[in-house]
């Protein structure tokens, strides 16, 4: 049985035919030295990016994130503004924003962690698990390249070295997110996000005048959305939750008196 990497020399022929054609010339060429072997170039293989992983320290990263994740409801229960939207909307923009709002969290806690390859189940495990398995199907499992994505984001935070301040009204203008759908109070989270906008605005110019360091935050903020809430979930709180559903214990949590 063949145990090695499944990314085909054929497949990359036909989705990138000018790189591959271009790889087989210099392979061919007279001037190219004999002894070259284009499979020990270094590249990172399709593989290694798709391989599911897991954290490596769960108990330790699980509580810090559990932590975090109170943090960001709390933060958001504390808002007047959001406290007089409808309830509807409420929960609109919490199932909107509370992954990204997470992500705020970590960076501005410095949450780092790191992870390994997820454990592969024995046979046995798998006939017992079938059913349970099926059901799990729609899950994100998180892989290697999702986790790359999620603490590539957390390094570009960290490299702003954000103020308090400044990621308070990130955060703002994060939770009043008027392009979510069916808001029956629309115009008025996006006056919202725009007094919290101005706000980070004018907070940045008193760190650094001009608009570099803005627009290099807001640039870096546009990343949250790339990273899904599935990965989050299951990355951070499955090993806590279980079957459970978070966004409904998000909503316990934030409508909870």
């Amino acid at each position: 049985m063949d145990n090695g990497c499944h990314c085909s020399a054929s497949g990359d022929r036909l989705s990138n035919p000018i790189l591959y054609n271009i790889l087989s010339q210099m392979e061919n060429s007279k001037a190219v030295d004999n002894n070259f072997n284009y499979n020990s170039v270094p590249h990172r293989c399709n593989c290694e990016l798709r391989r599911t992983v897991c954290l490596k320290r769960p108990l330790e990263i699980c509580k810090e994130a559990s932590a975090v994740l109170v943090k960001t409801v709390h933060f958001m229960k504390n808002l007047p503004a959001f406290n007089q939207l409808p309830p509807n909307d409420q929960f609109s923009l919490l199932k909107s924003c509370w992954a990204p709002l997470f992500i705020l969290g970590l960076a501005q806690e410095h949450v780092d962690f790191d992870v390994t390859d997820t454990p592969a189940d024995s046979m046995l495990k798998k006939i017992l698990l079938n059913r349970q398995e099926k059901l799990d199907t729609d899950r994100e499992q998180p892989t290697m390249a999702g986790v790359s994505k999620l603490k590539s984001c957390l390094k570009k935070f960290w490299s702003l070295d954000l103020s308090p301040k400044e990621y308070a009204y990130l955060k703002g203008t994060t939770i009043f997110n008027p392009d979510v759908p069916d808001l029956k109070a629309a115009l008025f989270v996006e006056g919202l996000q725009q007094e919290a906008q101005h706000a980070l605005s004018e907070v940045v110019q008193l760190i650094q005048p001009g608009q570099e360091r803005f627009a290099r935050i807001l640039l870096t903020a546009s990343l949250l959305q790339s990273i899904t809430p599935s990965l989050i979930t299951e990355l951070f709180f499955r090993p806590v939750i279980g079957q459970a559903n978070l966004l409904e214990l998000l909503v316990d949590m934030l409508f909870c008196r």
